[in-house]
């Protein structure tokens, strides 16, 4: 048994040995999240799935619908994804779907490209679709099992032996130590690399279950679960001493501070036009004008550029009848009284396939 110290990672989360790729990826927001179905035979009670796609059998790459494999390739592109995680649902419950985006990930980008997959231990994940996953390139596989009555867990060693990096993904559910030791422990014995330990996360979705048990949300957060991180850190001291397996700890915050927003960044950096800055959330911040009449904005638009501001910093949508600028922009047009009977906003956007607004403020 090969004893590994316990260590906080530059983003807050802890792990004994070392952190697995897929959650470098993760952290840093250059993880693309291919949703590949909603699909799942199992249920657990602590699902936090949303409605939109539970149970539903549709693709996501990351909050876009997927129609079309461009609809894929153009959000990795976008971000500049470094890798991607295939989850769900049960991506496995769509085998040849999950294959074609393996291979087609590995042949866009390169083999340098880390694909992980979440998975179940359900009789669907066979050694023939693992060795198809293997010979595809997948890099990574993770196993959820059910945690009161762990069965199918040979899966890790046929997936080792194809020779994917395998691990399990499983939330720290209070009152449940022991159960998890035990599957720490047959993980090791089996050929896992590694165990990641989500804290316990309640949302609306799985809010009266988590509530029926007895949970509730811990004193300061937004979504952990009482309890869950303490259970966390006992099974970290725990494997530090007893195990020589990769055990890392995620705590709930990481998500959003910065998964999500990492991501955000990384998007907001490459999609910005010349007259949107990128923000420290990572969204797109602008100044626009509305009127209903084109001419007065053609009008404003022609103002400006006699003024010195370059062309390429005022776009004029003619379909919305709005004119976009850059805030400093806005504001002195403002100052110099350029915007009477006409409405003007600073406006912040996420970096999606849509422009989704997350803020229009007037102008005072």
């Amino acid at each position: 048994m090969a004893v590994k110290a316990l260590k906080r990672t530059w983003s807050g989360s802890l792990v004994v040995g070392r952190l697995p790729e897929g959650c470098s990826l993760c952290m840093r927001g250059e993880k693309l999240v291919l949703f590949v179905t909603g699909l799942c035979a199992k249920r657990c009670y602590y699902c936090p799935l949303s409605s939109e796609k539970r149970g539903r059998d549709v693709v996501f790459a990351n909050e876009r619908p997927v129609a079309s494999d461009e609809d894929v390739l153009s959000e990795a592109r976008e971000m500049d994804a470094k890798g991607t995680g295939l989850t769900g649902g049960d991506p496995l419950l769509k085998p040849q779907r999950t294959l074609h985006y393996v291979k087609l990930l590995k042949e866009v980008f390169g083999p340098n490209h880390h694909v992980h997959l979440y998975t179940t231990t359900g009789k669907h994940v066979d050694r023939e679709v693992l060795r198809r996953l293997a010979e595809a390139g997948l890099d990574e596989i993770r196993f959820h099992p059910d945690l009161a009555s762990p069965i199918g867990l040979e899966r890790i060693r046929w997936a080792s032996d194809e020779g994917i990096t395998t691990g399990l993904e499983v939330p720290a559910v209070p009152g449940m130590e022991e159960a998890l030791k035990r599957l720490l422990i047959e993980a090791e014995r089996l050929g896992a690399s590694f165990v990641n330990i989500n804290e316990l996360e309640m949302n609306d979705e799985n809010y009266f279950q988590l509530r029926l048990r007895g949970f509730k949300i811990k004193e300061g957060s937004l979504s952990g679960v009482e309890g869950s991180e303490e259970l966390a850190l006992k099974l970290l001291e725990w494997a530090e001493n007893e195990l020589s397996l990769n055990v890392h700890y995620c705590p709930s915050f990481i998500k959003d501070a910065y998964q999500y927003r990492n991501r955000l960044r990384r998007k907001a950096a490459r999609l910005a036009k010349a007259y949107e800055e990128v923000t420290s959330e990572g969204l797109l911040r602008k100044g626009i004008v509305e009127s209903p009449s084109l001419e007065r904005l053609h009008g404003l638009k022609e103002a400006l550029i006699k003024l010195g501001v370059d062309s390429k910093l005022a776009f004029l949508d003619s379909s919305r009848r709005v004119l976009e600028l850059p805030v400093k922009v806005l504001e002195e047009a403002k100052r110099l009284g350029l915007l009477k009977d006409m409405e003007a906003y600073i406006v912040e956007e996420y970096p999606s396939f849509d422009r989704r607004e997350a803020s229009k403020t007037p102008l005072n």
